[in-house]
């Protein structure tokens, strides 16, 4: 066993390591794990399935294992296996890309259908997408030499029922097993999860009330339904099957055994530009996309931390794990931060604009011909991170970004004091940043982690660390680690 912290290795150390977890596409933490373990990083694709023959010998059966999309790296069910059991309810051809969207992110599908699924679905669709033989019949010759229905019901990290008709949650509910679906249920001690779908009068039915509730208090867990039209024609309710990313997301937080180091702590994280009205149509804006507070609102919830982001108009999704607010002005931003005081971190990421007009008109400005443009008075807008670094309820740890375009270092450390930062990450956003396309609107990062030294040995009061060029999402993992090492002073243990 071997422990270190990695915020307390020496400086040259420190960088060595950065530059090599960078390398390599690794986090510091995950390097440092590689380099005390004298391991290789454990494959995210799980072992081959066994197969057994006819002669009742057991062969391992090449199969088209599931390879991680570097877009879904980070997804907390990667490397496991699950039991799909898909169901007879007109959901069931959702499970053709839930079983597609699962194995692009490193999940293994072994798949169960009863006979009514059949009549959706066909088991040589599922087998195609899943890779893996589609299991059936309970009484399987082949399958049941060894008690196939055990092996499906402990071969695995968790079970997802999908769809969930009213019929297989009776079945649960009640112990019954008469066929292989509910044999492999009620065989496993295996999570859970399922999702419901069925007619909004058959959720509604008492019996499907009774049900659900024994099904709750036994452990089990639930995706939807949700409320819309249904398949039927004049039917709406509650009822829908959950889409199938959403079903991911539940995979993922039921099977994301990851360390939490910052569970407990709350932060509030603002990201891209703000639009200050000039007119109805016209805006001050800068070119800030929010990708690198996006990326930081993700990690941070990733390791436990409840996460609210303050978004100004930006094209992308959300994470699935965090709250967002949307905001359009820098005065709207402020409102929404202070808002969501008292927390115990603050990363102001949002490039707000510095200026906004003393006024918006509320019609278009049209040219006035040869007279030259319109003048506009413009004023300050407050200065969110100022505002949070000396509030009366100013989070644990502050943390400011200085996008600058000249003189990084020193523009940087003056926003320490000045804006009562703990740390700012500075970076340069000039067009000879050597980034290519410049960091605003880009995938990658280059920053500068200055924090304040005031008992350092050199007399320095600000401490630089160069960070390597790495994509947003690096830049974020490694944040988000400084921070819990900033609260939590845990070691990594291998």
């Amino acid at each position: 066993m071997a422990s270190i912290t990695i915020r307390n290795l020496d400086e040259d150390v420190k960088q060595a390591l950065r530059e090599r977890a960078a390398k390599n596409g690794h986090s510091m933490e995950e390097e440092a794990r590689l380099l005390l373990s004298a391991k290789p990083k454990r494959s995210i694709i799980p072992k081959p399935a066994q197969a057994i023959n006819a002669d009742n010998t057991s062969n391992k059966v090449e199969k088209a294992l599931p390879k991680i999309a570097d877009a879904f790296e980070d997804y907390p069910a990667a490397g496991k296996r699950i039991v799909l059991i898909i169901t007879g309810g007109i959901a069931a051809y959702k499970c053709l890309d839930l079983i597609r969207r699962l194995r692009e992110r490193g999940v293994s599908v072994r798949p169960v259908m009863t006979k009514s699924a059949h009549e959706f679905i066909t088991p040589l669709s599922v087998g195609a997408l899943a890779a893996d033989k589609v299991f059936t019949d309970l009484f399987d010759r082949e399958d049941e030499q060894d008690v196939g229905h055990i092996r499906l019901a402990r071969e695995c990290d968790a079970i997802v029922v999908a769809p969930a008709t009213a019929d297989i949650m009776a079945k649960m509910a009640n112990g019954i097993a008469n066929d292989l679906a509910s044999t492999v249920l009620l065989a496993s001690d295996r999570p859970i999860l399922i999702a419901p779908a069925m007619n909004p009068v058959m959720w509604e039915n008492p019996a499907t009330k009774r049900n659900v509730e024994t099904l709750a208090d036994d452990g089990i867990n639930f995706i939807g339904p949700k409320t819309g039209e249904m398949a039927e024609s004049g039917e709406a309710g509650t009822g829908r099957m959950a889409e199938p990313l959403e079903i991911v997301d539940a995979i993922g937080e039921l099977l994301d055994d990851r360390p939490k180091p910052l569970l407990g702590k709350r932060a509030i994280i603002t990201a891209g530009p703000t639009h200050e009205p000039i007119d109805p149509v016209r805006y001050i804006a800068n070119r800030s996309s929010g990708k690198q507070g996006y990326a930081i609102a993700h990690a941070l919830a990733d390791l436990g931390a409840e996460v609210i982001l303050v978004s100004g108009p930006v094209n992308i999704d959300p994470p699935n794990n965090v709250g967002i607010i949307k905001v359009q002005t820098a005065r709207e931003m402020q409102k929404a931060v202070e808002m969501a005081l008292p927390a115990d971190i603050a990363i102001m990421v949002a490039a707000v604009a510095d200026w906004r007009t003393v006024a918006s008109a509320d019609k278009k400005m049209k040219k006035k011909n040869g007279k030259g443009p319109s003048e506009l008075e413009l004023t300050e807008n407050p200065d969110i991170l100022k505002g949070i670094g000396h509030h009366k309820k100013r989070p644990s740890l502050v943390i400011g970004f200085a996008a600058e375009t000249n003189d990084l270092i020193k523009h940087a450390s003056a926003k320490l004091d000045k804006k009562g930062a703990n740390w700012i990450v500075a970076n340069d956003v000039s067009a000879t940043s050597g980034i290519k396309g410049g960091v605003m609107g880009s995938d990658n990062n280059r920053i500068k982690l200055l924090s304040k030294t005031p008992n350092a040995k050199d007399g320095k009061k600000v401490s630089v660390e160069d960070w390597p060029l790495m994509s947003k999402k690096a830049v974020a993992k490694e944040l988000a680690l400084a921070v819990a090492d900033y609260f939590n002073k845990e070691t990594i243990t291998v």
